[in-house]
């Protein structure tokens, strides 16, 4: 069986979305690879090392046919810019030499962002002389332009571009999760061999779909990082839910936490309810309770599209998505749900209303035709092998 190596910043038992993708495509690429993923050891989003990484440099590990090599990491989520840094750092450092001296197989699958991480690994690999899959989930810098995290014309953001060009350059083969990114990555790189994509899952089974009767308290949820992109914060202060028949309930951990709980415990009267962190399986049994899927950005991120749309689709869970872009077209094309426009609060409190009037039965009818939808065309088995026939792994 060929080997094919992936190199990801993130990887489960880490939480989010970027780890759950890469999980994804390791798994599925088993069916016809030896797969090994190399990343740190697990520490995010707490930015420490968990509990069974701790005092150790690496460590190997089989997860679902997947063989994990766990590199050493001096994690941190701290604020402090330098910290952040040598965390960034001391990762691709060891990630360097290990791709620099190590045993390769010809092609890996390098996972961009972080930039810095991409940008180390695609020059590892170029000494190498290895074919280079560059999977692009978020275009940096530009969405940190977006999210007023970088000033433009700043010396980071100079830096940032000059490491986006050299990786898109560089790559001999770039897979974008949206067609906005591959749009950008051909401004760039106009004869680029790109493909697209998505982040389609893999579950087995959909919902057990249950005929609802009478009315009861609609049951929205959010479940992910509670970070600044999306702007989970914001939606507590600013949804009203008076006198609807919604409850908002959040499920995740992330820099926003503590000041939504605080928020929440300040304000029983908003009909929010706060869960924490649950493991992945955990999340898709207790969401069979629940009845729409909340998918915000605080702003309009070109290239990024949620891989909550196509995860929450094939559980056949409707859809409100507040965060503008593809992401948007995908829901709306597809009668996935709602959409609102983008940081729009009054036309998000609207369509809760609407929603709110249309009661429980008439939006738990809408589960059966969504699961059918995603299973025809978010199908994740037909793409990769639509890629590998055209010789991509």
């Amino acid at each position: 069986m060929q080997e094919i190596v992936i190199v990801s910043n993130y990887y489960p038992p880490e939480k989010g979305a970027a780890a759950n993708r890469i999980e994804q495509m390791a798994i599925k690429l088993s069916d016809y690879y030896k797969v090994t993923v190399i990343c740190p050891l697990g520490n995010y989003p707490e930015g420490k090392l968990f509990t069974q990484y701790r005092g150790k440099f690496r460590v190997t590990e089989n997860q679902q046919n997947v063989t994990v090599k766990r590199l050493w990491i001096y994690p941190s989520n701290s604020k402090n810019i330098a910290k952040r840094l040598l965390s960034i750092q001391s990762f691709s450092t060891v990630l360097f030499l290990r791709l620099l001296f190590g045993k390769l197989p010809e092609k890996v699958i390098v996972q961009s962002p972080p930039l810095l991480l991409s940008f180390i690994a695609v020059l590892a690999l170029k000494l190498r002389s290895r074919t280079i899959i560059l999977n692009v989930s978020d275009l940096w810098p530009m969405a940190a332009l977006e999210l007023k995290v970088m000033r433009p014309g700043s010396i980071s953001h100079k830096f940032a571009l000059f490491l986006e060009r050299f990786i898109y350059r560089h790559a001999d083969v770039i897979l974008g999760q949206s067609d906005e990114i591959l749009t950008h990555v051909k401004t760039i790189v106009a004869v680029k061999d790109a493909h697209l994509y998505r982040n389609f899952p893999d579950h087995k089974t959909g919902f057990n779909f249950r005929e609802v009767h009478g009315s009861g308290k609609i049951k929205l949820f959010y479940a992910g990082l509670l970070g600044v992109a999306q702007g989970v914060l914001e939606s507590c202060q600013k949804m009203d839910l008076a006198g609807l028949a919604i409850e908002f309930h959040i499920f995740g951990d992330g820099a926003e936490k503590s000041e939504i709980q605080e928020y929440i415990n300040r304000h029983p009267e908003k009909n929010i309810v706060f869960h924490g962190m649950v493991e992945r399986s955990v999340l898709h049994q207790k969401l069979q309770e629940f009845d729409i899927a909340y998918v915000p950005l605080a702003t309009r991120i070109y290239g990024s599209v949620p891989s909550k749309i196509f995860e929450y689709g094939a559980l056949g869970m409707p859809i409100l998505y507040f965060g503008g872009g593809e992401g948007e077209n995908l829901v709306r094309d597809n009668n996935l749900g709602w959409v609102a426009a983008v940081a729009n609060f009054a036309a998000l409190n609207a369509m809760l209303k609407q929603i709110s009037d249309s009661g429980k039965a008439s939006v738990s009818a809408m589960k059966p035709a969504i699961y059918e939808t995603a299973q025809r065309h978010f199908d994740l088995d037909a793409q990769l092998k639509s890629l590998m026939a055209k010789n991509i792994f």
